[in-house]
């Protein structure tokens, strides 16, 4: 008995939480795609965070990481400026909650994209070239930028591969 309640009330939350996703117009078919594709599990940090982000600018997102010590969310293109605030009060606000970085960039809307996202992601690092051969994606980059790219000890070639990994399901190496 306690489990058919439990499974009904929850059954309703779910409903409920969803019309009211899709009634805020925020989830259009990139949106959707990019969602369907990032298959990640959410720790308890990045829901905090997800939530603080929510509150604090008025957009939901479902998207959020770590790149080089920066806290990274990823909005809708047409959300960002709502994302940002005026001035960029709302990014400064919570700056100076989380006490870190923060960048906000928009959500990919597919491989095509791919460019433009992982270079609003290493900013103000710059790369030469991105090719897309197979299931990977290959930056060409100078030899200083190729050290900034791979970072101490690889840390952060291997966050930005769990990132490329995360959106576009590709490999990415760094020439």
């Amino acid at each position: 008995m306690l489990r058919k309640l439990i499974n009904k009330n929850f059954f309703r939350l779910n409903q409920r939480l969803s019309l009211k996703i899709f009634n805020r117009n925020l989830l259009n078919k990139h949106f959707l795609t990019a969602l369907s594709k990032m298959v990640k599990t959410i720790s308890m940090e990045d829901m905090r965070h997800l939530n603080l982000f929510n509150k604090v600018t008025r957009v939901e997102t479902r998207f959020c990481f770590d790149y080089n010590n920066m806290l990274i969310f990823c909005v809708p293109h047409s959300m960002i400026h709502k994302a940002v605030g005026d001035e960029g009060k709302n990014i400064r606000r919570m700056k100076e909650i989380l006490k870190k970085r923060i960048r906000i960039v928009s959500i990919p809307r597919g491989i095509r994209d791919a460019s433009r996202f992982i270079e609003s992601v290493v900013n103000p690092v710059t790369f030469k070239n991105l090719e897309v051969n197979g299931d990977e994606i290959i930056i060409t980059a100078s030899r200083q930028s190729k050290a900034a790219l791979i970072g101490r000890e690889k840390r952060r070639l291997k966050e930005m591969q769990e990132i490329v990994k995360g959106f576009f399901e590709k490999d990415l190496k760094i020439i």
